[in-house]
């Protein structure tokens, strides 16, 4: 059967490693490009090669871009005094599509979790604070997931920006508990900005 050839099931596996792709989707993705013509899988692989050689992480915010610094980090009409902290650029993506918020932002790349391993010495969490310390920001954001992980993650850096000086809010909860930015629509992400809270 077409899909036990070795070389499609490498395909299949190969679309399973993305996130929220399923064994009945990673499937369809594959017989699609199969059938689909010879030109359009060639021109699927050249556009992935090429993201992954341009795109890279700004290193003043964490974002992914094809410029060091970002455009958002470079945008001069942008409020430099207020800092929004995500935990993955998709946060980014989901903000700035909402059009409710007009300063910096900052990209963990991450949440603190014992589980997996992960501590704040493998997020972004060091260059945070010298940032609040260096750039003159007023008000940090602090926009990690409704979850356990990111709720425990906002209280780790509220407790170190504490002695700082700056305001830390939270975005209020109008995102869903258990969910990402990535998923809520642009009104419910405007008024969870909106209705931030102090930690």
């Amino acid at each position: 059967m077409l899909l036990h050839l070795p070389s499609v099931e490498r395909l299949i596996e190969a679309f399973r490693r993305l996130p929220g792709v399923g064994k009945r989707s990673a499937e369809r993705f594959a017989l699609h490009l199969l059938a689909a013509p010879e030109e359009d899988a060639i021109e699927l692989g050249k556009a992935i090669l090429e993201a992954r050689r341009r795109v890279r992480r700004c290193t003043r915010c964490g974002n992914l871009a094809e410029t060091d610094p970002c455009e958002i980090c470079t945008d001069e009409k942008r409020d430099r005094s207020v800092l929004c902290v995500v935990e993955r650029p998709a946060g980014v993506i989901a903000l700035e599509g909402s059009g409710g918020f007009r300063g910096l932002y900052h990209v963990l790349h991450g949440v603190i979790s014992p589980l997996d391993g992960v501590g704040p010495d493998d997020l972004r969490i060091d260059k945070l604070i010298t940032r609040v310390k260096e750039e003159g920001i007023r008000e940090v954001i602090l926009a990690t997931n409704a979850t356990v992980e990111g709720e425990n993650t906002a209280l780790y850096i509220s407790h170190l920006l504490e002695p700082l000086g700056v305001s830390v809010t939270r975005i209020a909860h109008g995102v869903p508990m258990g969910s990402g930015l990535e998923y809520a629509d642009g009104v419910t992400l405007t008024r969870a900005l909106a209705g931030r809270t102090k930690i």
